[in-house]
């Protein structure tokens, strides 16, 4: 499969301390693959620099054949690189719509349009990218009254407005209810699937990594310690002694088999 991002040797050190310690993966065209480990593991600190929030201290990034090491923020967005984060930064006194319709007038470079005609542009396009994200029949709803989850989904549809190729999801369903969760993952497969969007996200709810993810990387303390499908990560030794010092990791249907 051709590679869409892939991380060599990645390596931030704060005075000496290894926040990512010589870290490299790849992800590839349409593949949803999951970055996890436990609190303080470095996968935040990865998602930034891979996002260019952060620099690394050494190390390469590369978004196909280019090479996006150290790239402002915007400059990534611009190449095709999204990006959701735990906490949600919609405008509440906006609409759902009106929400959407802000971040196509940037994809578009239209936002000198903001003062006078902004609320009739892209209004079509904004109404596509909620029913992706079934939110349609909310569109018109003012963004504070929405529970946290549609909230969610309406971030993933802005992230989703300029088309990107590989798509950052940082820990997408936290403080989610448990159903809301699988519901949101569920749908980021079939966005997946149907748009070949890749997608690396980091999540601390086992089940919907074990249910969603195509592929699992492990971090643990800066350094990948496992990267491979849900079956070989559920039985590394490492991990589990990571996640259950020495115990068993195992999905709900291993138990049947």
């Amino acid at each position: 499969m051709t590679e869409i991002l892939r991380v060599e040797r990645l390596v931030k050190s704060y005075d000496g301390f290894l926040a990512v310690n010589g870290v490299s993966f790849s992800v590839a065209e349409g593949e949803l693959k999951a970055l996890i480990g436990p609190n303080g593991a470095g996968k935040t600190t990865c998602f930034n620099m891979l996002m260019g929030q952060i620099r690394p201290t050494s190390g390469d990034v590369f978004l196909g054949a280019e090479r996006i090491t150290g790239m402002r923020p915007r400059r990534v967005w611009r190449k095709g690189v999204g990006r959701t984060f735990q906490i949600t930064g919609t405008y509440q006194t906006m609409t759902v719509i009106e929400n959407v319709q802000m971040a196509l007038l940037s994809h578009h470079r239209r936002l000198f349009d903001l003062r006078s005609r902004a609320w009739k542009l892209f209004r079509g396009e904004a109404f596509e990218f909620l029913r992706i994200v079934g939110m349609a029949e909310q569109a018109d709803r003012p963004c504070s009254e929405l529970a946290y989850g549609d909230l969610k989904r309406l971030d993933l549809a802005i992230a989703l407005t300029h088309r990107p190729r590989l798509l950052l999801m940082d820990e997408p369903t936290a403080g989610m209810a448990p159903s809301a969760r699988v519901e949101l993952m569920r749908l980021v497969a079939e966005i997946v699937a149907e748009q070949g969007v890749s997608v690396l996200f980091t999540e601390h709810d086992m089940d919907v990594v074990f249910a969603h993810a195509h592929h699992i990387m492990v971090l643990n303390r800066g350094e990948l310690i496992a990267d491979g499908d849900a079956a070989a990560v559920r039985r590394n030794p490492k991990v589990q002694e990571v996640y259950l010092g020495g115990g068993t990791l195992f999905a709900a249907e291993d138990a049947n088999a």
